[in-house]
């Protein structure tokens, strides 16, 4: 059999009374459910295309809650890109809220689309965006619910091509068999070769397969079917490699390098419900020059890349006139990294506290520049200042690369409070490779001592009490991460480390200025089978999906218990792929990728972790990363 064309405008005519049927017939529906404007599209600045002049329809999915979704800027940045290709319509799906779920599994209503309200199963494509582990059940939901068997294997010719990408990918193993293909880096570069294929591919009758086979050949594409595993008897894997010649052993990420010319919205999708992010956002730069060896998007967006000082100004402003929002946010890793932050921020400043426009300004480190920015910006209000030291004491701030010191975070500290701010937030991570109870007891120390900083202003000058937050996340070892290596710790552990600063906190002086919250641990421990897991743990998501697991990232909707017999009748043990110590020499699941980060610098920097070394910023030092192959970006900005 051949791909489908699904163009035929007769046919098509006849799926869409169809589909505008269905909706017809649910609004009774729509509005028993909550928020229904999650699921009837037509916002501000979607688009609308005649689908007689459509060769090829993309249903582009974001496997969460509407109001996530819709604050998410790679999914804006595609749909917007894809939509310029006049024989291309993209549409939207997000994943529907347990209400409506449960009525369209009774009702047998096929999963739709929000543009045109069609079933989701007659796209040519299903792009979904896997931007954090906690929603891998919400992508089995979608299937499901469209009508798409879960496995790849099972899918016929009329059925979505499945395509995966964001972070998540750069370990898509846990996922391989539910995926046909995925995308892995940077979305704006290879999508056009990939439809261009498709449609050439449906042209000439060719099969499915065959399509896949030829998209494995295009950077950055990875078909898993056509790759094979397998183990040893101790569970470690022996071999991944190719099941036919032809087919790539290594799949290297793809990278945008003219930022200048990377597509980027200048009409953005604007919902009619108050969502996550209800704002404009500015991406000012991609990537990050810190180099903290926890942290997978510093080591995966290398090299840094920054927009330029023009081309910011004039998408800030047709964002603004576009969008009607009154908000802008700068978007980066690092936002005070950015070259020319203080201009751009001077020029937001004159443009919008005319119309009453506020800035966010996201991602700053703890500094007399960043603060000073800050101060502009927030002039009148003074809002909380977030700062992430991640860990307590120096040693560990040097094992993770922070390159904060105490006398930094206490004098920025300092020149907040004197500058007017009165509220901190504080993050910090449990569990980090080398950790003491020394380390975990000095996270609230540290946070006794900026306390004190703020009550040596003089009281006349001082406004109240201060309030100090910490929070501290479980770490997870992210692939690709010089800490990839590196064991977890148990969901017992996690707890009790917890309990190490809790009880710390109470003896501190000023304590009542304190408060703390921690993670859920039991969330911890399964985004670390996720993250670092391999094919087999498939079987887990798929069970714990019949059981009813969706929405696991919302605490009123995660059902630990229930994980945990997924887990049991699946024989998948949670210990060989968190708790366990990896050798070096290990074959690692997402070794197959290259996302611009040697191993041989993973290893390194994994080594000077364990000496307790610093490695200095890009824009110090090149460290040989890797990440210079891609001729661009901070490894060339002094170049001439």
């Amino acid at each position: 059999m051949a791909l489908q064309a699904k163009r035929d405008p007769a046919a098509q005519t006849n799926k869409m009374a169809g589909a505008y049927k269905r909706l017809a017939l649910s609004d009774e529906i729509l509005m028993s459910v909550e928020k229904p404007a999650r699921y009837i599209g037509n916002e501000v600045n979607s688009v609308k295309k005649d689908l007689e002049q459509v060769r090829l329809r993309v249903a582009m999915c974001f496997p969460d809650v509407y109001e996530i979704g819709m604050s998410h800027l790679g999914i804006q940045i595609l749909y917007d890109m894809f939509n310029q290709r006049e024989e291309v319509y993209c549409e939207r799906v997000y994943s529907p809220w347990p209400d409506l779920h449960r009525i369209l599994k009774e009702q047998e209503i096929p999963l739709f689309t929000l543009e045109t309200q069609s079933p989701v199963k007659d796209m040519d494509f299903l792009a979904i965006t896997i931007q954090y582990e906690m929603c891998y059940t919400n992508i089995l939901q979608v299937l499901d619910l469209s009508g798409i068997p879960l496995h790849a294997s099972e899918r016929s010719e009329e059925m979505p091509i499945v395509i995966g990408g964001g972070p998540c990918t750069y370990n898509p193993e846990p996922l391989a068999e539910f995926f046909d293909l995925f995308y892995i880096g940077e979305g704006e570069t290879r999508y056009d070769q990939l439809f261009d294929l498709y449609l050439n591919c449906r042209k000439e009758k060719k099969s499915r397969q065959a399509f896949l086979e030829e998209a494995a050949n295009i950077p950055g594409m990875y078909v898993s079917s056509l790759y094979e595993v397998t183990y040893r008897e101790d569970g470690t894997i022996l071999s991944f490699s190719p099941k036919k010649d032809g087919i790539p052993a290594k799949i290297k990420k793809e990278v945008v390098l003219d930022f200048e010319k990377a597509p980027y919205p200048r009409k953005p999708l604007v919902p009619f419900i108050k969502v996550t992010q209800d704002r404009v956002v500015l991406e000012i730069q991609r990537g990050c020059i810190r180099g903290c060896r926890f942290c997978q998007a510093g080591m995966i967006y290398r090299p840094t890349r920054e927009r330029s000082l023009e081309q910011l100004k004039t998408l800030a402003c047709e964002l603004l006139k576009h969008s009607g929002h009154e908000e802008i946010s700068l978007s980066s890793l690092s936002s005070s990294d950015y070259s020319r932050l203080e201009e751009l921020v001077t020029f937001l400043m004159e443009i919008c506290s005319k119309k009453g426009i506020n800035i966010s300004l996201p991602s700053l480190r703890i500094d007399a520049f960043s603060l000073d920015v800050m101060s502009k910006v927030q002039d009148v209000k003074k809002s909380s200042l977030t700062f992430a030291p991640e860990a307590g004491s120096q040693r560990l701030r040097d094992v993770i690369n922070k390159g904060l010191t105490e006398e930094v975070i206490l004098e920025g500290a300092g020149q907040a409070f004197e500058g007017g701010w009165q509220k901190v937030k504080l993050y910090f991570m449990l569990g980090l490779p080398t950790e003491t109870r020394e380390d975990m007891q000095e996270i609230p120390r540290l946070a006794e001592k900026i306390a004190e900083r703020y009550y040596e202003i003089p009281k006349d000058q001082r406004k109240g009490k201060c309030q100090i937050t910490l929070s501290t996340s479980f770490f997870v070892p992210k692939p690709h991460t010089p800490f990839q290596w590196a064991p977890m710790c148990s969901r017992e552990e996690y707890l009790a480390r917890a309990k190490t600063v809790n009880d710390e906190l109470k003896l501190q002086l000023n304590r009542k200025s304190l408060k703390y919250n921690w993670h859920e641990a039991d969330v911890t421990v399964l985004e670390g089978v996720f993250a670092r897991g391999d094919r087999r743990t498939a079987r887990v998501l798929e069970r714990a999906y019949e059981k009813g697991c969706i929405f696991d990232a919302w605490t009123e909707f995660f059902n630990n218990e229930t994980w945990m017999e997924a887990f049991r009748e699946t024989g998948i043990s949670i210990d060989f792929y968190n708790t366990r110590n990896r050798s070096t020499d290990e074959i690692l699941p997402w070794d197959f990728i290259d996302c611009g980060v040697s191993k041989e610098f993973l290893l390194r920097e994994w080594d000077k972790a364990l000496a307790q070394e610093v490695t200095p910023n890009c824009r110090m030092q090149c460290s040989g990363c890797g990440a210079k192959q891609f001729q661009g970006g901070v490894c060339f900005e002094n170049q001439d």
